[in-house]
């Protein structure tokens, strides 16, 4: 098996069950998009779910950790007050 073959099993295997879509393209980027798949050996369809994968992925909004507001204590102040509070903690 080549490296070729090898990267489009492991990138078939990676997919959920597709969900087919229609896109239309003008006739100068459908002409491009051939030509772009026939040098690199790939299908069309290929090239366009890599290239909305990675648009989706760049416009995406940032993640937010779950465990931010975990440990939220419900005081106000607290940042204001820290050193006072910690103050009042006792070490073993």
């Amino acid at each position: 098996m080549t490296d070729r073959e090898v990267e489009a099993t492991i990138y078939g295997n990676n997919m959920a069950a597709p969900l087919k879509t229609t896109v239309y393209l003008d006739p100068d980027d459908y002409r491009r998009l051939k030509a772009l798949a026939r040098a690199r050996g790939r299908a069309p369809a290929e090239l366009v779910r890599e290239a909305v994968a990675r648009y989706a992925a760049a416009e995406a909004p940032p993640r937010r950790a779950r465990s931010i507001g975990a440990g939220a204590s419900g005081r106000a102040d607290l940042g204001e007050r820290a050193e006072e509070l910690l103050a009042g903690l006792k070490r073993r």
